[in-house]
């Protein structure tokens, strides 16, 4: 089972935002990757920064994924306990939920912030490289 950390970062939301995800496997990171998203919202990011990971576990094949994220809106709507309201979020939750659904195995878990520091080391830098 691989573990992805991710986070997406926004500032100003919405504002210059991006994303980092870290892909551990045995506790070895075998991919890390920031990329900077635009003019965007917290969530927005947030949300691309899950898909952006899956989809680059999905190109691993692997099959079992254990995704944590220290973004609790996200991590809830994904597990089903919140509703989606932003018209803007559904449709990065409807394909969240198409990627997830190509695991055999799949979790998210929220944790605190102290626990991302990685993650959002690399989201917070990808939105310096622009002005």
């Amino acid at each position: 089972m691989i573990k992805i950390y991710i986070d997406g970062s926004s500032i100003g939301n919405p504002g210059k935002s991006g994303i980092g995800y870290l892909i551990y496997r045995d506790n070895e990171v075998i991919k890390k990757e920031s990329t900077y998203l635009g003019i965007q919202s917290n969530n927005f990011a947030e949300y691309m920064a899950l898909i952006f990971s899956l989809i680059e576990a999905i190109s691993l094949n692997e099959k079992d994924c254990f995704v944590f994220t220290d973004s609790q809106l996200l991590c809830e709507q994904i597990n089903g306990n919140y509703k989606v309201k932003s018209q803007n979020i559904q449709p990065l939750f409807t394909l969240s939920k198409k990627l997830i659904s190509k695991f055999d195995n799949f979790k998210i878990e929220h944790i605190g912030r102290e626990y991302n520091k990685e993650a959002d080391k690399l989201a917070r830098e990808s939105t310096s490289f622009l002005i």
